[in-house]
């Protein structure tokens, strides 16, 4: 298991540094072409079809990440009712179906869509789309092994965080209640002790 969650590890990093510098590339040059066509008044046209090439990478990528480490959103109104084992077969059962989606879906209609497009050539920087759409086949082989990793290591079931942020929500009410608890009883014995002293 230590050796699942070091590739897993690896991996995250791997991603998360791949879609950072390419957001760092985007945000350059989208300032080169606000310089070259709002200062120089010579736009340089290569630099938003490079941006849009650049976005739809860093989208797949982040995607991949975001798989990894579980943080895509995820309404968790049926799982919240289920019981602890129940909660980690549905876990178990949403990994398999995105392992299917990303071995079918991007993994092998990615590969064709790759081939598909080798002749196909970008209108500016006049390289080929199949390089583009690559990423779509890579986007499944990182979801696929980011899902299969998850299947093996129990502990990436993710039911241990939601068990944790539960108890921990648990926890945190309860002072407020007893502090309700508190006000309530001292309010009910102001009346009797007010009485007494009338008597």
């Amino acid at each position: 298991m230590r050796g699942i969650a070091t590739i897993r590890r690896g991996l995250a990093t791997a991603l998360l540094w791949s879609a950072g510098t390419l957001l760092v590339l985007m945000t350059v040059l989208v300032m080169i072409q606000i310089v070259t066509r709002y200062a120089l008044n010579q736009p340089t046209a290569w630099t938003e079809e490079l941006v849009r090439y650049a976005l739809i990478w860093t989208s797949f990528l982040a995607a991949s990440y975001a798989f990894l480490e579980r943080r895509h959103m995820a309404l968790s109104i049926l799982p919240d009712r289920l019981s602890a084992p129940a909660r980690r077969g549905l876990t178990r059962a949403v990994d398999v179906l995105v392992l299917l989606f990303a071995v079918l879906v991007l993994g092998i209609g990615g590969v064709m869509l790759v081939l598909s497009s080798l002749g196909d050539m970008s209108a500016l920087l006049g390289i080929s789309r199949g390089a583009v759409y690559a990423i779509v086949p890579i986007s499944g082989l990182m979801i696929a092994l980011a899902q299969v990793t998850a299947l093996l290591d129990p502990s990436a079931d993710g039911t241990s965080s939601q068990a944790a942020a539960a108890t921990q929500a648990t926890q945190a009410t309860k002072p407020s209640a007893v502090a309700g608890d508190t006000r309530s009883t001292a309010d009910t014995s102001r009346p009797s002790t007010r009485t007494e002293d009338k008597r």
